[in-house]
């Protein structure tokens, strides 16, 4: 089991800044793949982006590219998601999720979610 908690979301403006982070705690957080998910309203869940375990390889779903980096501090046990450049598609609640091993590019995959943190972008 993993727990995580997230912090750092808020109202920005469009093409502004935000740093989500995510502290994991339980069993061994350095042996779990992580992301952060997203789910804007009336719309599903997507994961936007992850990383592996070790060797640091990420993920990013297009519409992040160039504008989101993942990272995270395995001595802390944080996750850490830098957006820049935000835009007003990019609200949306953001969950930092885990998964056992082996990092996956669908949020199905993830079995550990945190309660989420709100990200406004105003239009």
């Amino acid at each position: 089991q993993v727990q995580l908690v997230e912090s750092g979301g808020g109202l920005v403006q469009a093409g502004g800044s935000l740093r989500l982070s995510c502290v994991a705690s339980g069993r061994t957080p350095s042996n779990y793949a992580v992301g952060w998910a997203r789910q804007a309203p009336g719309k599903e869940r997507e994961l936007v982006a992850a990383i592996t375990r070790t060797d640091g390889s990420t993920y990013y779903v297009d519409s992040v590219k160039g504008r989101f980096t993942i990272s995270r501090d395995n001595a802390r046990n944080m996750v850490f998601l830098q957006m820049n450049n935000l835009k007003p598609e990019d609200t949306a609640v953001y969950y930092c999720v885990a998964r056992w091993r082996y990092i996956s590019y669908s949020q199905v995959d993830y079995d550990y979610w945190g309660q989420g943190t709100q990200v406004t972008v105003p239009s």
